[in-house]
């Protein structure tokens, strides 16, 4: 069984949109346009992500009149996206729309991954919700040299040093990149 990796850019003061949503700011970082392919968890076959999320990738690089772009950021991979509303999918792209808990969806997520990783991709509650669900094994944090003043938390949870375990900090371009491993809660009976 794959590993289950929330891994995403920050700026420095930890957020991971701005107020609209947007990653303009990281676009506009050296290196943040095209990612260096050290960022990116190479061994995921699976992307789960959420509404806002799924809706900002369509808009900012218009997908749906081009869906050869869903292709260069998402591959073949499918991908599960968290809503309760009905969304477009672009032609070509293996969309799988759940909208129950993380404990539901689980199931046909990692089926879907084999014995590969899962890459959550966005946003910080749902990568907190799969924290919650007591699933998640890794945070991988590229953190730009950008500030701002409000919009999307990187990780709207509190989460205590004795949860994390800093496993590498590498300098990437621009990019701090920090890995951290999630030791497992213990559940009490």
């Amino acid at each position: 069984m794959g590993r289950i990796i929330f891994d995403t850019a920050a700026t420095l003061n930890g957020w991971i949109a701005d107020e609209h949503d947007s990653l303009s700011w990281l676009f506009a970082v050296p290196g943040g346009e095209v990612p260096d392919p050290e960022l990116l968890p190479s061994t995921a076959a699976v992307m789960v992500e959420g509404r806002t999320t799924y809706e900002w990738v369509l808009r900012e690089s218009d997908i749906l009149a081009h869906p050869e772009k869903w292709q260069e950021f998402h591959g073949a991979r499918p991908t599960f996206v968290f809503t309760h509303q009905e969304l477009p999918v672009p032609e070509g792209a293996d969309i799988r729309f759940v909208s129950g808990s993380v404990e539901e969806a689980l199931p046909a997520i990692r089926a879907a991954a084999g014995d590969d990783d899962i890459w959550v991709v966005g946003g910080g509650d749902l990568a907190g919700q799969f924290f919650d669900a007591g699933v998640l094994d890794e945070l991988a944090v590229s953190i730009a040299p950008v500030t701002l003043t409000g919009g999307a938390p990187l990780f709207p949870r509190r989460v205590e040093s004795d949860r994390l375990r800093l496993e590498s900090v590498t300098a990437i371009g621009q990019f701090a990149r920090l890995r951290y491993s999630v030791a497992a809660t213990v559940r009490s009976s």
